[in-house]
C-alpha cells in the first residue's frame, strides 16, 4: 500500500471534534474525539469510537452512558485540553465548567454549542478503538454557532 496515499485519502474525509465525557460515582472524564456519527433515525442513534485505554472509555464500559459535547469553532484550546491522555494530564478536567445530565447525569460542558446524552446499545472492538452504538436519549443546545472541525485545528 502507498502509505502517503493512505495518509492523505483518510484526511479528506470530513470529521468534526466532540468532547465525549462520561461519569463513574464521583469521577467524571472526558476526551476529544473525531470518530462519530449518527448511524440512524429512528430511534436517533450515534456510533462513536473510543481509545481502548482511555479513561473515558472505561467509564463507558462501566456506565454504559456518556454525552457528546458538540465543541464551537474555535475551541482548538479546549479539544486539545481534553484530547490528551488522563494519565499524562489527570487534572485536564480541572477549570472545565459543566453540568450533569439530566437523563445520564454524564457531563455537559457549559461551553460547548449543544449535547447529547446517550445510552450505549451495542458495541464491537475495532482495532485499538471500541465502537459504542448509543441511543440519544436528551439533547439541549446551548446557542448558535459553528461546530469545530478536525480541517480547523490542521
Amino acid at each position: 500500500m502507498d502509505e502517503q496515499a493512505k495518509k492523505t485519502a483518510l484526511r479528506m474525509l470530513t470529521y468534526g471534534l466532540y468532547a465525549v465525557a462520561a461519569r463513574h460515582g464521583n469521577e467524571v472524564a472526558a476526551m476529544t474525539v473525531n470518530f462519530l456519527t449518527q448511524c440512524a433515525f429512528t430511534p436517533p442513534m450515534v456510533a462513536v469510537a473510543v481509545e481502548l485505554d482511555s479513561k473515558a472509555g472505561r467509564f463507558i464500559e462501566s456506565a454504559g452512558r456518556f454525552a457528546v459535547n458538540i465543541y464551537e469553532s474555535g475551541q482548538r484550546e479546549l479539544a486539545g485540553q481534553l484530547g490528551r491522555k488522563s494519565i499524562n494530564r489527570p487534572d485536564k478536567f480541572d477549570n472545565v465548567p459543566w453540568t450533569p445530565g439530566p437523563a445520564t447525569g454524564a457531563p455537559l460542558l457549559e461551553d460547548a454549542l449543544s449535547w447529547l446524552e446517550c445510552q450505549v446499545r451495542s458495541k464491537v472492538e475495532s482495532g485499538d478503538h471500541t465502537i459504542y452504538v448509543a441511543a440519544v436519549v436528551e439533547a439541549g443546545v446551548h446557542r448558535d454557532g459553528i461546530p469545530l472541525t478536525m480541517e480547523e485545528t490542521g
